[in-house]
C-alpha cells in the first residue's frame, strides 16, 4: 500500500482481528434478542430482512438455508470422501444469546478440512425442532458446529435428533444447561470439552451450500448435514428451551427455496464400507 494512513488502518484493523478473535466468528449474531421466531410477528422470520440493512440476504438470498433434503432432488456420490475431522480439547464458556444456546470453544480446538481448506472448530448451538428436514420430516433437534476458515469462510456440520435415548453429549452438560435454567445468567464457564464426544455414528452425509439460518443470513456456507438421526431424550430437549427463557416453543427457521441448488449424499464405496 503506497497511502501510510491506509497501512496503518489496515495493521490496526489485522491487529483487532488477532487481539479479538471472537469479533469474527462465524459472522453471527451473538446477541439474539432483535429478532425473533414467531409467525406474523414484526421480528419474526419474514421480516429479518427489513430489521437492519446488512440483513437483507434474510429476504432476498437465493441461497437461503436451511433447506428440505429430498431424495428426488439429491445426487449420490463417492468422490467428497469421509469427514476428515481433527479436534482436540479446549476451554469453552456455554452462552444464552437470546434464542438459543452457543457452547463456544475459547482456544483451539482443532478444524475440519473441506475442499482444500481447513475451518477451525469455533461454537456449537441447537435448534429445536430440526431446520433441515429430510423428505419433508422435522425432527425434535438440530445441533450445528460451526467452524471458520482463515478466510472468513463459514462450514456447519449439522446433526438432527428424535425423541429417544438420551444423548451422552448433552448428558454431560446436564449441569451447565441447569445452571442458565435456574438463574438469570447469560453465560457459565463450562471448562475443558472434547469436540469428539458429540457422535456422529455415520459416514453418509449430505452437502450443499446454504447460509446462516439467523441474521444476518450469510450466504456460501458450506452445509453438511449428517444422514443418521441421533437420539436425545424429552427431557434433554426440553432443558435446551428452558436455559433460554425467551418463552417460545421453537427457534427453527422455516425452510427455504431451494432455487436449483445441487444436493449431494456422500455414500462410501463398498470397499470403503468393508474397512469398517
Amino acid at each position: 500500500m503506497k497511502n501510510p494512513v491506509a497501512q496503518i488502518l489496515f495493521n490496526l484493523c489485522f491487529l483487532s482481528l488477532v487481539l479479538n478473535p471472537h469479533s469474527t466468528i462465524s459472522q453471527e449474531v451473538e446477541d439474539e434478542m432483535e429478532f425473533n421466531y414467531e409467525e406474523g410477528s414484526d421480528k419474526g422470520p419474514e421480516n429479518w430482512g427489513d430489521i437492519h440493512s446488512e440483513w437483507a440476504l434474510c429476504k432476498n438470498g437465493t441461497m437461503q438455508s436451511p433447506i428440505d433434503l429430498l431424495n428426488e432432488r439429491v445426487e449420490v456420490v463417492s468422490h467428497l470422501g469421509r469427514l476428515n475431522r481433527c479436534y482436540k480439547p479446549s476451554n469453552t464458556t456455554l452462552v444464552n444469546r437470546g434464542h438459543d444456546l452457543m457452547l463456544r470453544w475459547e482456544d483451539d480446538a482443532g478444524s475440519m478440512h473441506i475442499n482444500g481448506s481447513d475451518y477451525e472448530l469455533k461454537q456449537c448451538h441447537w435448534h429445536s425442532p430440526s431446520e433441515h428436514t429430510i423428505n419433508g420430516k422435522r425432527f425434535d433437534l438440530e445441533l450445528h458446529m460451526v467452524h471458520q476458515s482463515l478466510t472468513g469462510e463459514i462450514a456447519v456440520i449439522g446433526i438432527t435428533y428424535k425423541i429417544g435415548r438420551p444423548d451422552s453429549f448433552l448428558s454431560m452438560m446436564t449441569d451447565h444447561l441447569q445452571v442458565l435454567a435456574d438463574t438469570s445468567d447469560e453465560e457459565t464457564v463450562v471448562g475443558m470439552v472434547d469436540p469428539k464426544q458429540i457422535k456422529i455414528g455415520s459416514r453418509k452425509y449430505y452437502r450443499y451450500t446454504g447460509s446462516l439460518t439467523t441474521p444476518p443470513c450469510t450466504q456460501n456456507v458450506s452445509w453438511t448435514i449428517v444422514k443418521k438421526v441421533r437420539t436425545a431424550s424429552k427431557e434433554q430437549i426440553r432443558l435446551l428451551r428452558d436455559a433460554v427463557h425467551d418463552d417460545f416453543e421453537s427457534n427453527a427457521r422455516p425452510i427455504q427455496p431451494i432455487n436449483e441448488r445441487p444436493i449431494l449424499l456422500y455414500k462410501p464405496e463398498i470397499q470403503e464400507e468393508d474397512q469398517t
